[in-house]
Formats: structure tokens, sequence, C-alpha cells
């Protein structure tokens, strides 16, 4: 029977993996702070090893006659700007890959579609084509801290691997949703339960999201795919769904009818700009420019690798996905709380 060890295991992705692996037959472990909390959190039978990502001991200890490790513990949002990221995401990282080369486990690094770049993204979309592995990184802006703690994070791994320490692979989800989202359905949930929902375009751009359970089945895929060493793979086009249809599937978990405004992207990116204005003046930085690509382009990567070298056929479809995603979100407000460091939105 194999072991594994999960890092950011009460986390979204973090989670899902653990419950994707528990019925496959793998003994699971996971490297908690708390593990009063994370025997809350999880199944009786997951082993909880007391320590931290950033305990290089700790991690080793945990890491020690495992067959793989699944490394999701990553900070998403935080204060404290480039060191807060690189602490958790890029010495986290390091502390991993020390625990993969002194245990001789395989490492999953859950890295993101982030590493992209804001402007790679949609190089390929301008020529008719998707976004797909061999895709050139773009320029990343001082400040996108979590693009380049992903970034800095991935090639760590894979040249680890390159260098014969250990043997490793990646995965680039896009944004990603489920139960235990603490990042992106409690936002769109709000937008639903509180006001209208701009509409740009009638709403018939495709999403670049992803479901948790998903990403967790191709992260598993990889981890135990020896055609999977020393790459990366794209997890961020599970099926289609378009802005409009998620919102309502959305509303069908919430019990709530979405209210749609149509608006013109003109006004929307004027409406963005004095949003970010505002914001700024308040010494604050919560609008992105990417938001208007999200809701009006078309997702712009290719899954295609995972599915033609993993046998990546995602089981969770949106139409069940994205109800019980907001459903769970909606009956659970009262309970939620922060675990910790955990990989959700990307």
């Amino acid at each position: 029977m194999s072991v594994a060890l999960v890092t950011g295991a009460t986390g979204l992705v973090g989670s899902h993996i653990v419950d994707r692996l528990i019925p496959d037959g793998w003994t699971v472990r996971a490297l908690v702070r708390s593990p009063q909390r994370a025997r809350d959190a999880l199944p009786k039978s997951v082993e909880l090893i007391n320590g931290d990502v950033l305990d290089e001991a700790s991690f080793k200890r945990a890491a020690r006659g495992c067959h793989s490790i699944f490394h999701t513990a990553a900070n998403i949002t935080v204060p404290g700007g480039w060191e807060a990221y690189r602490l958790t995401n890029v010495e986290g990282t390091r502390n991993a890959i020390v625990a993969a080369e002194a245990s001789g486990a395989r490492l999953l690094q859950l890295s993101s579609v982030a590493v992209y770049g804001p402007s790679a993204r949609y190089e390929a979309a301008r020529r008719g084509e998707k976004t797909d592995e061999d895709s050139p990184l773009g320029p990343l802006r001082e400040r996108a801290y979590y693009a380049r703690s992903k970034r800095e994070s991935e090639q760590m791994v894979l040249e680890a691997h390159a260098q014969g320490r250990i043997w490793s692979t990646a995965v680039r989800p896009s944004v990603i949703y489920g139960r235990r989202d603490r990042q992106f359905v409690p936002r769109m949930a709000v937008f639903i339960q509180r006001g209208a929902i701009p509409l740009l375009r009638g709403g018939r751009s495709t999403m670049s999201v992803v479901h948790a359970a998903n990403v967790a089945e191709g992260a598993i895929l990889a981890a135990t795919s020896d055609i999977a060493g020393g790459k990366a793979y794209n997890l961020a086009h599970d099926y289609d769904v378009r802005v409009r249809r998620f919102f309502e599937l959305a509303g069908e978990g919430l019990g709530k009818r979405p209210v749609f405004i149509p608006m013109p992207l003109v006004a929307a990116r004027v409406a963005l700009r004095a949003a970010k204005w505002i914001m700024r003046q308040m010494g604050l930085n919560l609008v992105s420019g990417s938001a208007i690509d999200f809701v009006s382009q078309d997702n712009p990567f290719s899954s295609e690798r995972a599915r033609e070298e993993l046998g990546w056929r995602p089981s969770m479809p949106p139409e069940t996905g994205v109800p019980d995603a907001f459903r769970w979100w909606n009956e659970s407000r009262g309970s939620r709380g922060r675990t910790g460091n955990e990989k959700g939105a990307t």
C-alpha cells in the first residue's frame, strides 16, 4: 500500500486530493500546524504529523517512507508584500524538495497558470491558438507576488528533477472552485446575493475555471505517471462553461436567481479604472485589470497534454460541481474559518 504526504491538506485542492487518495487505497499523512483543528477537518484515517512546511526537520520526518508528496500549501492572498509570499511559497517548496530528496518520494508541486503572466496567457489566442505548456512565460510585474512565487517555486522543483536530485512534476490549474473554496466562490456568491452581475459580451465567454476534484485527479495521475517526470501540465480546462451559465448554476446552489445587467466592454473598463483609483486612494490593491479579461475573454489555456499523456478525464461536470460548491458555501457560512495555508484561486 502506497503512502502519500499532503501539505495544505485542509485547503481546497489538498483536501480534495485526500478525498481521492483514501478510496484509491493510499495511506495518507498530512503535515499540519494544528493537529487538533485539522482533526475536525480531515477523515479520521489521515495520519496527522505536527509540523510546518517552513520547518525542514518536520517536513523530512513526515515524508519518510512516502511514495509521493503532494505539496499544495501556499499563500494566495496575504498582507505583507513579497516576503510573505516568498517565505511560504518559495521556502516551503525548497523544504519540500529537501524532504523528497531525503525520502526518495516523488514530488507533485501544485503550481498555477499565473506563471504565464497576464499578457502571455492571451498571446496564443491572438493567433487563434491556445496557451499550452510550450508557450513562453511572459514578464511579471514586481507586485505580482503570487505569480512570481509560483513561477520561482515551480522552476525550483523542475530544476531539481533535471539535476537528478528528485523525481518531480507540476500541475498548473486555472481558477479553482469547489467545496471548501474560501477564495473564488465566496466572492462570486456575494455578487449574486447582494447585487447585479455585469454581463460583458452577453456572458458567452468560456470561463477559465476548473473544479478542485478534477485538479486532484490530475495531480494524482501526474504523481503516479512515469511520463510526467520533469514536466508541468495545465489543468485549466475541464469543461467549457460560459460566464452566464456559470452564474446560473451558482444561483441554483444559492437558491437565488442571478440578476444580469448587460454592459458594454468600454463601460466596464472605465468602471474598473475608477475602482482601481479609489482603491489606491485607500491604500489598497484589491482590483485587478485581469478581471475584465477573465469575464470577457474565452479561456485561453489548453489542457490537452494532461489528457493525452496522463489520461486525465475530469469526472466532475459543472452542472454538478458549481451548484454543489455554492450550496456548500451557503450552508457553511456560519462555521467557516481560515485553516492556515491553503491553495485555492490562481
